[in-house]
């Protein structure tokens, strides 16, 4: 009996040890929302070769290795704010994770750009966290009491602004937008100024690749466009999508860096016809991931 005691613990608690080990690594998050997203990191990474390990936890697989020198786990979040919150704390929670960098892509609302351009906003807002009001007869609405205009309403959406907690904090705060890290950010500007300049590899334009300004995130899809104008009028936005912010959000309150990348697959309305995202979202993918590999490149 004695010696199947000992056994089990050479079986059982040594392999445990080791995992531990393996897993106490600092590591660096890279996330994606969706296949397209996904598909760009597999491909300019190598995600399926010997040298990365799977793991799977609650459906979410985690892919662990080195990129550009760098220890990362490698995520598919899903589409939209609560799968990319839900799987950015899990991620947070199961990996010592340092800092968090995504890349993918998302609809253009700043007129100045155009579809394949990249941008890395240095702070993230809710478009759609919001109060819907009924018309008051005079051309107006009529606004709960509870309520405080903030900022210009789009018919009777009216927009507000999102309430968080984090360490150090007794009550939730208003928190009009959530913070990209400094430090990720010079990083950014480092790596944009040495990429020279970046061919589109479906338009094969030379690609604008900007740092800095606002992006917006909500839980639809754009594809108006006059919501989108009204999304710049009111933000100065750059680019919309479905699960940024909400990435920002849980990092603002884990305490954790924060940047995203984002190429832009479609203009959120502002074409004519058909939305391009089907067309684009592949190589718009591409570009944000090239781009993203270039700021490890500077950690």
């Amino acid at each position: 009996m004695k010696h199947l005691r000992v056994l089990f613990v050479f079986l059982f608690v040594l392999p445990l040890a080791q995992a531990g080990d393996t897993a106490a690594k600092p590591l660096i998050a890279i996330l994606n929302a969706y296949p397209p997203e996904m598909d760009a990191m597999v491909k300019n990474f190598g995600l399926d070769a010997p040298g990365f390990t799977q793991t799977r936890i609650k459906g979410f697989r985690f892919y662990q290795g080195v990129i550009e020198g760098k220890q990362v786990v490698v995520v598919e979040t899903g589409m939209s704010l609560v799968n990319a919150a839900m799987a950015m704390q899990l991620t947070l929670e199961r990996f010592p994770v340092t800092h968090v960098l995504f890349a993918g892509v998302a609809g253009g609302t700043d007129p100045a750009l155009q579809v394949g351009d990249v941008v890395i906003p240095e702070r993230w807002a809710y478009h759609s966290e919001a109060a819907y009001f009924n018309e008051d007869g005079k051309g107006g609405h009529i606004l709960a009491d509870y309520f405080v205009k903030r900022y210009p309403n789009f018919g009777m959406i009216y927009p507000d602004e999102m309430v968080a907690i984090r360490e150090g904090q007794e009550k939730f705060a208003r928190v009009p937008t959530f913070p990209v890290d400094p430090g990720l950010l010079a990083a950014a500007r480092r790596a944009v100024g040495k990429l020279g300049p970046v061919k589109g590899e479906r338009t094969g334009r030379t690609l604008t690749i900007e740092v800095g300004g606002t992006g917006v995130t909500g839980s639809v899809f754009l594809d108006n466009a006059a919501y989108r104008e009204h999304v710049f009028k009111v933000w100065q936005a750059r680019c919309a999508d479905m699960e940024t912010t909400a990435y920002a959000h849980v990092c603002y309150t884990n305490g954790v860096p924060f940047l995203a990348v984002r190429a832009l697959s479609d203009l959120a309305g502002g074409q004519h016809g058909v939305n391009a995202i089907d067309d684009h979202e592949a190589t718009s993918s591409v570009n944000a991931v090239r781009v993203l590999s270039a700021i490890l490149r500077e950690l």
